[in-house]
């Protein structure tokens, strides 16, 4: 058979690209440790959004720290973080209280800009109460100084509460934001403030149509990516319902004895080419386990150049507490998966890891997108489980996405604890494209700290 001299030179590319992955580890430290504050959040409860990101030489992360006085749900207080050469300095501590964690962007002009969430409330308040939503601007050159409020401007006067559910993004280079904060089970609130420091377009982004259920009802869609890029926004996120169907919640009742339980198995997508101009596209399915409750949780997004969506996200097949009574025949799977949407149509979709119950494997899971500065794409995730000769298995793992998608053969990030949980400085985040992979979160073994490393992939 003959090999095309085309084909040569695609293979010898590839080769070596995936030749040129190794990566270094140049820090590995702690930041903080907390204590749980028994209210349904904690420091990764903003996942979708990002905790951790870059401006030039400065690298700020924020943090959540329980006020031990105060009973739950408005228990918590946003603190921020600097590193520089004396290491990770905490420069800021909020005087309020709130529930969630509070996500970063930032402008690589050395803007660096903090969502809140304040109680309005003066109490415990153990049923959660009124909120404020908060932009607040720090300086990287002057981490330590009072920060400027920016106070978002929302169409109308929203019902907001300590649930926000929001997601906060950045056009780093065109010092732009946008703001999503969910209200109730029926749709998100979002302002959009330009480069001239203006909050000038707001709207309401509902929730897709759950015609199927047996109580037909709004998708709640949480824990999203979104991404904004010359003011085209992309959204991904999970349903996030109360059980809709009444056989499996009531069996689900009897095994736990909750009065509720929730739905995290539907992956949507919607879009706008220009948020201030344009309504959001239809919902998109992405991605369903909802015939065999399975489970879905969100990943990453990166909005490529050309306009294309690259998604990725995790599975596992079913609820297997359900299996003997509702769905027998089903077999379980947990798999990483990845697809790519032009104009708001999937075009390519790659499972990239899976194991399953006829062969079981590494699991991936955690997954996060890495974008170098030639728009090389990569995907991090957490590998767990076990190798097929036995081997245990528990680090962080990179691979490639190639031009063709295609994946290179995954790497080991050499890291002395592996990230089990974690958000990345990620251009979402207003960060920069880099060379170099930085990570903030939960590691193996680690209990209740929160810890940093940056890795040197080339």
């Amino acid at each position: 058979m003959k090999t095309s001299l085309a084909t040569l030179i695609i293979s010898s590319s590839i080769l070596a690209r995936a030749a040129d992955l190794a990566p270094v580890v140049e820090i590995e430290e702690d930041v903080y440790s907390y204590t749980n504050a028994n209210n349904g959040a904690g420091p990764m409860w903003c996942s979708g959004s990002t905790s951790l990101v870059r401006s030039g030489d400065h690298v700020f992360a924020s943090g959540l720290e329980t006020v031990s006085e105060d009973m739950p749900l408005n228990n918590c207080r946003w603190m921020m973080f600097h590193r520089d050469a004396r290491g990770w300095q905490r420069v800021r501590v909020d005087d309020g209280r709130t529930r969630e964690p509070s996500p970063l962007a930032a402008f690589h002009d050395g803007r660096i800009f903090l969502s809140a969430n304040p109680t309005l409330g003066s109490g415990p308040q153990p049923n959660g109460g009124p909120a404020r939503p908060e932009v607040l601007e720090f300086l990287a050159k002057d981490p330590g100084a009072t920060p400027l409020p920016l106070n978002p401007v929302w169409q109308g006067t929203p019902p907001f509460r300590e649930h926000s559910y929001r997601s906060f993004a950045a056009d780093g280079g065109a010092g732009e934001l946008v703001l999503f904060q969910n209200i109730d089970y029926t749709h998100a609130e979002w302002t959009f403030r330009d480069r001239t420091g203006k909050w000038s377009a707001q709207a309401k982004l509902k929730w897709p149509w759950g015609a199927e259920y047996d109580k037909p009802e709004p998708i709640r869609v949480c824990y999203p990516n979104v991404a904004v890029r010359d003011r085209a926004v992309h959204f991904v996120g999970v349903s996030d319902v109360i059980e809709p169907y009444k056989a499996w919640r009531e069996f689900k009742r009897e095994l736990t004895g909750k009065q509720w339980d929730y739905d995290f198995r539907r992956l949507f997508y919607t879009w706008t080419r220009d948020i201030t101009k344009e309504p959001f596209a239809e919902w998109i399915e992405i991605a369903s386990r909802d015939k065999t409750c399975g489970w879905v949780s969100p990943g990453d997004l990166w909005l490529a150049p050309n306009g294309d969506v690259h998604l990725l996200w995790s599975e596992r097949a079913i609820d297997e507490r359900l299996r003997p009574k509702f769905f027998p025949e089903a077999k379980q799977s947990h798999s990483l998966n990845y697809v790519m949407v032009r104009e708001g149509k999937v075009i390519r979709r790659r499972t990239l890891m899976e194991s399953t119950e006829d062969k079981p494997g590494v699991i991936g899971s955690a997954g996060r997108f890495h974008v170098t500065p030639d728009n090389r794409l990569f995907v991090v995730c957490y590998a767990s489980g076990s190798e097929p000769g036995g081997k245990s298995v528990s680090e962080n793992r990179v691979l490639e996405i190639l031009p063709d998608g295609s994946a290179g053969a995954p790497v080991r990030l050499p890291l002395a604890k592996p990230f089990t949980s974690y958000f990345t400085a990620t251009v979402r985040g207003g960060s920069p494209t880099s060379r170099t992979l930085e990570m903030l979160g939960t590691r193996a073994g680690a209990g209740n700290t929160i810890s940093y490393a940056r890795v040197r992939l080339f």
